[in-house]
């Protein structure tokens, strides 16, 4: 006689069941910015009614879900303390050094992570190409001027014109080789190219012989926390890393969690 089938072997099943259901739930509850009805949350995952108001109940109960006016939904505070907790313990540095090992293991040269501190650049991190025979200014702990460095300029036009004009007016816009920056309008001019371009060059601004690139890395809120770049002596300095440079800083936005804006298709 067969032995009856209990539900223990199904028990995992149904349990996972659950919880894909309930991360459909938390998808189309994150696409919308208001709140979402019943009905329409049921529509757009494929479940019933009441089984999706019965997982939306539980998931009330837990924080994960916000009941806004009567039969609609929202994402609840939850996850905004769970997103915090995963925020504090995400390190840009520790993100970023994987990825800036393997750009220099492609490229050969120095490639570092510089934060912007009031009006200067410090160097929070750097991968050193030993082929160097000047002195290169990137050192861990080093510390530049906004407007000599190719990260600093990144932040300059993130700044917008009128907060350019107001660093300018604070520092004077000091030289420091014979292509310094030393003028608004010069200055002006090539934080305006790094906006539309996004990315950002030294041109041999902050130390003769060595030229440098930058691109931004962004946090889950979109805001500029860093500047990556590649750094290298004059004469070496290769327009084929732009892309590479620009390519690495997205990949250590998105694993700090930034997500980029989505584009809408055009229509013809």
């Amino acid at each position: 006689m067969p032995t009856p089938r209990t539900d223990a072997a199904a028990e995992p099943r149904g349990g996972i069941q659950v919880i894909e259901r309930m991360m459909k739930l938390l998808d189309v509850l994150s696409y919308h910015p208001d709140p979402v009805s019943l009905k329409q949350l049921a529509l757009e995952t494929g479940l019933h009614p009441s089984t999706a108001h019965r997982i939306l109940a539980a998931m009330s109960a837990s924080g994960f879900v916000e009941r806004a006016d009567p039969g609609t939904y929202r994402l609840g505070i939850r996850l905004l303390e769970l997103g915090n907790v995963v925020k504090s313990r995400i390190s840009i540095g520790k993100a970023a050094m994987p990825l800036m090992e393997r750009l220099h293991r492609e490229i050969g040269e120095s490639v570092n992570l510089g934060v912007r501190q009031g009006d200067e650049i410090v160097y929070v991190e750097r991968t050193s190409s030993g082929r160097s025979s000047i002195r290169v200014v990137h050192l861990v702990g080093a510390r530049a001027p906004l407007h000599v460095t190719a990260v600093g300029k990144l932040y300059l036009a993130e700044d917008g014109p009128q907060k350019l004009r107001d660093y300018a007016k604070r520092t004077g816009l000091p030289g420091y080789t014979p292509t310094s920056l030393t003028t608004v309008a010069a200055l002006e001019r090539d934080v305006d190219r790094a906006r539309r371009h996004g990315v950002a060059f030294d041109n041999e601004e902050i130390e003769q012989g060595l030229r440098c690139v930058a691109a931004p890395v962004r946090d889950d809120t979109g805001e500029l926390v860093a500047g990556l770049s590649v750094s290298a002596p004059a004469e070496r300095h290769n327009p084929d890393w732009i892309e590479r440079v620009k390519q690495t800083a997205d990949a250590i936005s998105l694993a700090i969690g930034y997500q980029a804006p989505k584009t809408t298709p055009k229509t013809h």
